[in-house]
């Protein structure tokens, strides 16, 4: 799902090119989560992966409330023991803070989870130790309890 109908034509490329069966959709993903709530279908998985929501502190109150608004819904349209792959590329948003902003979302939520697994960028982008911002990019998986 994106709102560039070139990004998604080039996935559509990539997924015929290696013989992937991939359903594109040209849509906000805010308008397709909340879309879902009143009728009956559940997914076993939801990667989110979303542009940075926060290139700087002065935007990052903002940023926090469309990371929660945009993994609560998420959270509701979950299966049974589904899983939840979210992404934060947002340099001011610490990986304490995502996390904070998921663990306020799955209260909201109504729904137990687990933390399978915190990721972050691999070793070819490496982290400055006097520039914590540097590890900009976060992954959480999640499960349903």
């Amino acid at each position: 799902m994106d709102t560039s109908e070139a990004a998604l034509n080039i996935l559509r490329q990539n997924a015929n090119l290696n013989g992937a069966a991939i359903e594109a959709v040209n849509a906000d993903v805010f308008d397709f989560l909340r879309s879902k709530y009143d009728g009956s279908e559940r997914f076993d998985l939801i990667v989110l992966d979303p542009p940075a929501f926060c290139k700087s502190k002065r935007h990052l109150r903002e940023a926090l409330k469309g990371y929660r608004e945009i993994n609560l819904r998420a959270m509701k349209l979950l299966s049974r023991h589904g899983f939840l792959f979210t992404c934060s590329c947002s340099q001011p948003v610490a990986s304490e803070t995502f996390i904070e902003v998921l663990r306020a979302a799955g209260g909201d939520s109504g729904r137990s989870f687990h933390i399978r697994e915190i990721l972050h960028h691999p070793q070819d982008h490496p982290v400055l130790l006097g520039f914590p911002e540097s590890q900009y990019l976060k992954c959480v998986v999640l499960q349903v309890v």
